[in-house]
């Protein structure tokens, strides 16, 4: 594990459990603390959570790759997490090393790490904030630099939204990063549902509940409602899994294991 100074900002309460260093610990990273990982076994007893994250990643792989295919060069990460394996700069940079990408999180461990990872990147940077404040994020000194509006971007959202309550309205807030994007961009994104394992999903919000960002699951169709303004492309929505595998053995024999929807939508 990396020296401890180094990666942890001062402030960060390390007893209170973070979903982005829940969720390194899931996909095997090692930035993430006791209580993390204790947060992550609660979970592991009651979903599949190891499957969950480790088919999230595979599917924002799969995403990034089809929206570098279809010609986009500029990326906005939402609630981008703790940068492990497979990040977004990486996968988008290896098929076209003149993508450029911007990591929004307001997790100050993730943001540390992800400034120390991109120290040498001059294509890709990370800023603190709440995806929740959209001006915020696409008027930061970073982002102008970065992300070009004026051309097609790729909004990634992936595994993030659920932990965005109903009262601080998901909906709306995608709207407003969606007025700012070009015609031709894309968003890819990911949510945590209750549909094919309810009793267990539950379980699992009950767990959250002791945690900096307690989750709210939703519904195909309220995951579908945040694709307001974009026209979704095939597949359309379906488990993360089920979205352009490249094999039919990353779908398996119950997709719905994955308890997140995934689904890619353009901007008219």
């Amino acid at each position: 594990m990396v020296d401890r100074v180094s990666w942890v900002p001062e402030g960060v309460n390390v007893d209170l459990p973070s979903s982005a260093r829940i969720y390194d610990y899931l996909l095997g990273g090692g930035h993430n603390f006791a209580a993390d990982r204790e947060t992550a076994e609660e979970l592991i007893r009651v979903l599949p959570v190891r499957d969950m994250a480790r088919l999230n990643r595979a599917y924002l792989r799969r995403a990034v790759l089809e929206l570098v295919d279809l010609g986009v060069r500029q990326f906005l990460d939402l609630g981008s997490g703790i940068p492990t394996v497979g990040n977004v700069h990486e996968v988008a940079q290896e098929a076209d090393p003149t993508c450029h990408v911007v990591y929004v999180d307001f997790e100050p461990v993730a943001i540390t790490h992800a400034e120390l990872l991109l120290a040498d990147n001059p294509n890709a940077t990370a800023i603190l904030a709440d995806l929740r404040s959209p001006e915020t994020v696409l008027a930061a000194p970073e982002t102008r630099r970065m992300l070009d509006f004026d051309k097609p971007v790729g909004l990634l959202a992936v595994g993030v939204l659920q932990f965005i309550p109903d009262e601080d309205d998901p909906w709306a807030v995608l709207r407003r990063y969606r007025d700012a994007l070009s015609s031709g961009s894309y968003l890819a994104l990911s949510h945590f549902t209750p549909d094919r394992m309810p009793e267990a999903m539950a379980a699992g919000a009950g767990v959250f509940k002791n945690t900096a960002e307690p989750i709210t699951p939703r519904t195909a169709e309220q995951v579908l409602r945040m694709m307001d303004g974009f026209d979704v492309i095939e597949p359309g929505l379906v488990m993360t899994p089920e979205w352009r595998p490249e094999s039919p053995d990353e779908v398996g024999d119950d997709p719905g294991r994955a308890n997140l929807y995934a689904v890619v939508g353009r901007k008219r």
